[in-house]
């Protein structure tokens, strides 16, 4: 089996869906590379690749052959002790063998490091702890810092910014010279031939300047074989410039097109200006979630408090919070108690009481007490970070609908130019020409090639999707809901079924006492008293669960003597004296107790969904105690919500028919599958997708895991096991089922989006080219 690994690397210089295209199939030619996706709003390209066979330099290598880039970070690193040459270039090749960094230069006299990284690949942390590896103190790190995607964009803001207040420095007083003379605002001397040379003057530092990045991306697009956005804007601007060139001199007769050219290029700069503005605010999410995490730890080593950075924080370390701090990593709380605010990863606005034993994260926020907690998940591994990493990793990929913008972008371009040279031969060759037309056949083709040259819009096609889903996975993050993949974002605006697991699910998975009928004497806390004392230290649920309720109202129990299980049936003790039988209707009438006063209670709990156990104290049939694993708070509401949405609810559970269906009733769920083996859920949901439903599966257990990924949409509660979170796409991190209503109106909304960006990008290309062509637009 081959060594597969992954790499996410941040592109810089991709303009539309063709750019998109170009680094993909170039990167795809890469010896090793298995798959590769590549995201325009993202700008990151991910790549499996087999690690033995290629790597990094590889990928850099064909990134920068298909003429784009990779944004990369700087750093400035001050070292003690770097004694002499041998020792820096020791440093030096040791930094260099790290995956992601690119260059290293050291000077041991001053003991500083520049090194240039990219961050997606090594973090700052790595190689800190590099050095420190290598005996070196580092006394000082300056630089960039770990968001150099975001600084990259910031960059390229800045410059498309500079672009385009030069373009329209010049373009403007062009534009409204060119205007106003050929409205005939101006009187004669705006025809004298100097005026044609100031324009020309004018307009070539917006061609050649402002310009020039189109004449190179049109370069590098043709040189790998595909046609894109630059090719467009670089040839209708050149051929609106260079034909005036002619007219300027006196060659051909008519008007100059300088300012066309001029107009073209300055727009399209504005719109470049734009949609890079757009792709920053498309990452906000993302962007919060980073600067949640926490700088610096306060942690106890050697007896004493210290203050360290965040990184440098090792499992085992004993973390203090104070209240009001952020929690800095992941961990088990050892001493303390107090409620902390989850809500940052949860979507849940009720802070949580936490005490001994209690699991702590990253970047949530304590309340009231002070904690101290044992460091287990740290860096990479945290809760948090692995949340950006997959919400990173959905916004990479691609939904199934985008496949329809690439495919119709791929053809785009080279259709617009057949369309734009069909346009010159027609207005060239077959229309006649008016004997009032003001201008020449040659400059009438012209000026309609132009024109569809110009209005055409690709990028409108490449982003439309990829923007909407990083917006949605975004969106989704704050709610709680984690999104693992474009796909199940676009697949769940359109399940139609949802079936869910009982218990975990739409209950809490732990019973506990719902119903207490005490007779013949006793009262409802005698009768907690001798059931909780026989099963205190019982390992049984519905044991437990007694125990548990005679704790919590304070109740004080005495240990049993002649303790003894009747398998099937219950158990019996004796408790101060007193013989004391505890179990199912068989049980007690083994004994002669007498109960059958009070079946109708008894059958009416078991139609419930409860678990009816009968008490006797010596002679007397003392009561009733009901166990029921209980519904969740939400339960209700969740399918009330999936309803309100026209969707059809279904409940799978190994429980007999009665009990399930009693809860199935309660809560308002259309179907009951009941008495499944954990091996036959997958059956089941199969059943339900051969029958043309779009099916989503809710589960937290082990055993829910293959029916998760059978399941069109698979969904897991994040309170559930680890396994059943790596089934499903979709992980619901509170474990509020209100968030599969969330889930499913988010891509709604969602695919909404995606569909009016494809419909309004598609439709002004469909009316605008042919209008254009026909003639009835200038350019």
């Amino acid at each position: 089996m081959s060594n597969k690994n992954q790499i996410s690397l941040p592109i810089t210089g991709m303009t539309c869906a063709n750019c998109v295209a170009s680094v993909e199939r170039n990167l795809k030619k890469v010896d090793g590379v298995n798959s590769v996706n590549v995201n325009l709003t993202t700008e990151r390209a991910t790549v499996d690749f087999d690690p033995t066979v290629t790597g990094l330099d590889d990928f850099l290598s064909k990134i920068n052959r298909a003429g784009y880039g990779v944004a990369s970070g700087e750093l400035e690193i001050i070292i003690q002790r770097i004694s002499d040459d041998v020792e820096a270039n020791l440093l030096k090749n040791s930094l260099l063998s790290l995956d992601g960094i690119t260059d290293v230069k050291v000077n041991f006299v001053s003991g500083k490091v520049w090194l240039n990284y990219i961050s997606t690949v090594v973090s700052q942390s790595e190689i800190s702890k590099k050095i420190n590896e290598l005996g070196f103190k580092l006394l000082e790190v300056s630089g960039e810092g770990e968001d150099t995607e975001r600084l990259a964009r910031e960059k390229e803001i800045a410059s498309q910014k500079r672009l385009f207040l030069i373009g329209l420095v010049f373009t403007l007083p062009l534009f409204i010279f060119s205007m106003s003379r050929d409205f005939g605002l101006l009187g004669h001397w705006a025809h004298e031939p100097i005026w044609n040379w100031m324009m020309l003057i004018f307009a070539t530092p917006v061609q050649f300047y402002v310009g020039w990045q189109y004449y190179i991306g049109a370069y590098k697009s043709l040189r790998n074989k595909t046609a894109n956005m630059d090719v467009l804007i670089a040839m209708g601007s050149s051929v609106a410039y260079f034909y005036s060139i002619p007219v300027l001199l006196g060659y051909l007769p008519g008007h100059v097109f300088f300012e066309t050219a001029a107009v073209i290029i300055t727009l399209i700069r504005l719109g470049k200006l734009l949609e890079a503005r757009a792709k920053g605010r498309t990452s906000d999410a993302i962007k919060k979630l980073m600067s949640m995490q926490v700088k610096t730890a306060r942690v106890i080593r050697d007896g004493k408090d210290l203050e360290i950075p965040v990184e440098d924080v090792v499992i085992g370390d004993i973390v203090i919070m104070r209240p009001g701090e952020k929690i800095p990593v992941d961990g088990v709380v050892v001493e303390g108690k107090s409620s902390v605010d989850e809500s940052m990863l949860t979507g849940e606005s009720l802070p949580v009481m936490k005490s001994e034993g209690d699991n702590v994260y990253g970047a949530t926020t304590n309340k009231l007490g002070q904690l101290k907690f044992e460091a287990t998940k740290v860096g990479k591994d945290t809760a948090l970070a692995q949340i950006i990493k997959l919400v990173e990793d959905a916004q990479g990929t691609k939904a199934p609908i985008q496949k329809i913008a690439d495919q119709v972008s791929s053809i785009f371009v080279p259709a617009v130019l057949v369309i734009a040279f069909l346009t010159f031969l027609v207005w060239y060759f077959v229309v006649p020409i008016s004997p009032n037309a003001e201008v020449d056949l040659l400059t009438r083709a012209v000026i309609n090639m132009v024109a569809v040259l110009v209005i055409a819009c690709p990028c409108a096609m490449g982003l439309a999707t990829p923007t909407a889903v990083m917006v949605g996975s975004g969106k989704g993050a704050e709610l709680g809901i984690l999104l693992k993949t474009s796909e199940a974002l676009e697949r769940a605006g359109r399940v139609d079924t949802v079936v869910l697991d009982k218990t975990g699910t739409l209950t809490k998975g732990q019973p506990s006492v719902t119903n207490i009928i005490s007779l013949n004497g006793f009262k409802d806390d005698d009768l907690l008293f001798y059931t909780a004392s026989v099963e205190d230290g019982s390992e049984h649920p519905l044991g437990e669960a007694i125990v548990a309720e005679a704790h919590s109202k304070n109740i004080k129990l005495s240990a049993p003597k002649e303790f003894n299980a009747i398998v099937g049936q219950g158990v019996h003790g004796e408790i101060d004296g007193k013989k004391v039988w505890i179990g199912n209707r068989r049980l007690l009438k083994s004994k002669d107790y007498k109960f059958e006063n009070h079946l109708e209670e008894i059958e009416k709990l078991e139609g419930e969904g409860k678990t009816a156990i009968l008490i006797a104290v010596d002679d007397s049939f003392a009561g009733i105690i009901a166990v029921a694993d209980t519904l969740k708070e939400n339960s209700k509401l969740c399918i009330q919500e999936l309803k309100a949405l026209g969707i059809r609810t279904a409940m799978l559970t190994g429980d007999n028919k009665i009990t399930a269906k009693a809860i199935a009733d309660e809560v308002g769920i259309d179907v009951v599958i009941a008495e499944v083996m954990p091996e036959d859920k997958v059956n089941e949901v199969k059943k339900l997708q051969d029958s043309g439903k779009v099916v989503a599966m809710v589960g937290d257990g082990i055993n829910d895991a293959p029916a998760l990924t059978q399941a069109d949409i698979g969904i897991a509660i994040g309170t559930g096991t680890d396994i059943a979170m790596a089934a499903a796409p979709i992980v619901l991190i509170s474990g509020d089922l209100s968030g599969v209503q969330r889930t499913i109106s988010l891509s709604r909304a969602t695919l909404k989006t995606i569909k009016q960006n494809l419909f309004w990008a598609f439709i002004y290309n469909i009316i605008l080219i042919p209008v254009s062509a026909a003639g009835y637009l200038d350019p």
